[in-house]
């Protein structure tokens, strides 16, 4: 089970806007949005942008690159949300001044022994 750990300190992300970390080997864009904390992956599973540079409005933020816009809730592509195309979210919490992000390690292919 992955631990929560502390990105940020309160004040650090404006409110409409993200910042982008690394944490366990996964790139996480950080957004205030409503006064609510998100955390999503920063990769646009279209063609890699960071979301963190995106537009925020509406619990939402737009890929710079193309406009594809995701929910900071869900992760999902809100221009076509039949598509299935989702971006992965993590638990965000508030600790005195500290915001911490939930984000599992990385997984690894198991390395295959020769035959």
């Amino acid at each position: 089970m992955s631990e929560f750990q502390t990105l940020a300190k309160v004040g650090d992300i404006p409110e409409g806007q993200g910042r982008s970390f690394a944490c366990n080997g996964t790139m996480v864009g950080v957004f205030l949005s409503g006064g609510q904390y998100f955390a999503i992956n920063d990769f646009c599973p279209h063609m890699g942008a960071s979301l963190a540079d995106g537009y925020v409005e509406n619990n939402a933020v737009s890929c710079p690159w193309h406009a594809w816009r995701f929910s900071l809730c869900d992760g999902t592509w809100l221009d076509n949300s039949k598509s299935g195309i989702k971006s992965a979210c993590y638990e965000v919490r508030v600790v005195n001044d500290e915001i911490q992000v939930r984000v599992p390690p990385v997984q690894k292919p198991a390395a295959s022994l020769p035959s």
